[in-house]
């Protein structure tokens, strides 16, 4: 079968959904089928199989940046590559996010798949942009969200008790061929966006209660980082990593084998109390920590 995976954002920026439609694509692959993905991308395209369709514009949106290609010569590329490709099946990443996933939805050459992975408040698409996003997600077969919070934001536009749920998988090949990254004590690996609702702040305030021998890797980059920075400058414990490559972040993330992750309106407390009866049970020294604080 020949699949079109359509992203709005540019796979040259780190993100959640970047990685996951790459991660589709290989998934796909290696079952037999012949899979093409479609997004903008400032530069080279990262890996073979992509079409790029042009430069991302940062957008600021739900608490983040979002690299987007909402410019007309972006969506001459997009229905360009869908007349040429001649997909059997186009998925459909963010179909209402504005820029090329939008264009998809008008062309529509074949049965489309949408998914849904945002949450959170978008206001101003439960106004005025209602009416066009109930027409868009119409046009989908299928409709999919990655979580539950996805399934209820996506609400906004329609209400669809057979919308599927889901989760976003992991590519457990990639941890398990890399050297974990070693400790010499009780460490918490961080990886995500600095901003506020990705949690790290309560993480680092939660670190100045907890014991001397515990270090905080922080990868990542964002708006709160020279802030995050400059509050705990002092603190000798946490390792400012920025940016790291997809192998550093296996290795950070390979040796923990229980699963940690910043629930949503956690208080510091809660979360200090929990860190520390999970570094009692667990018999490793690595705790991950997811960047799902507000999903």
């Amino acid at each position: 079968m020949r699949i079109g995976l359509v992203c709005p954002y540019s796979l040259s920026v780190p993100g959640g959904v970047q990685g996951q439609v790459l991660g589709l694509a290989k998934a796909l692959r290696r079952r037999g089928h012949e899979v093409r993905v479609l997004a903008p991308c400032d530069g080279p395209p990262p890996e073979p199989g992509v079409t790029p369709l042009g430069a991302s514009i940062p957008f600021a949106t739900n608490g983040s940046v979002a690299p987007l290609a909402p410019d007309p010569s972006a969506q001459l590329r997009t229905m360009r590559a869908l007349w040429d490709e001649d997909f059997d099946v186009l998925h459909l990443h963010e179909p209402l996010v504005p820029g090329v996933t939008n264009t998809a939805l008008v062309v529509k050459p074949c049965p489309m798949v949408g998914t849904f992975h945002a949450s959170g408040d978008f206001s101003a698409y439960s106004s005025w942009l209602k009416p066009l996003g109930s027409w868009g997600v119409r046009r989908l077969d299928v409709r999919v969200a990655v979580s539950d919070d996805a399934r209820s934001t996506a609400g906004v536009w329609f209400t669809d008790d057979d919308m599927l749920v889901l989760y976003n998988a992991v590519d457990t090949e990639a941890f398990r061929q890399v050297v974990p990254t070693p400790s010499d004590g009780p460490s918490i690996f961080f990886i995500g966006r600095h901003e506020t609702r990705k949690g790290l702040a309560v993480l680092l305030e939660a670190m100045k209660q907890l014991p001397a021998d515990v270090t905080l890797w922080v990868a990542g980059t964002g708006p709160l980082t020279e802030e995050l920075q400059a509050a705990n400058a002092g603190d000798e414990r946490i390792e400012w990593l920025g940016r790291i490559s997809d192998a550093e972040r296996a290795a950070g993330a390979r040796a923990p084998v229980s699963y940690t992750h910043l629930r949503a309106h956690e208080t510091v407390l809660d979360l200090v109390c929990r860190l520390l009866l999970e570094k009692k049970k667990t018999r490793t020294h690595t705790k991950r920590v997811d960047t799902n604080y507000h999903t």
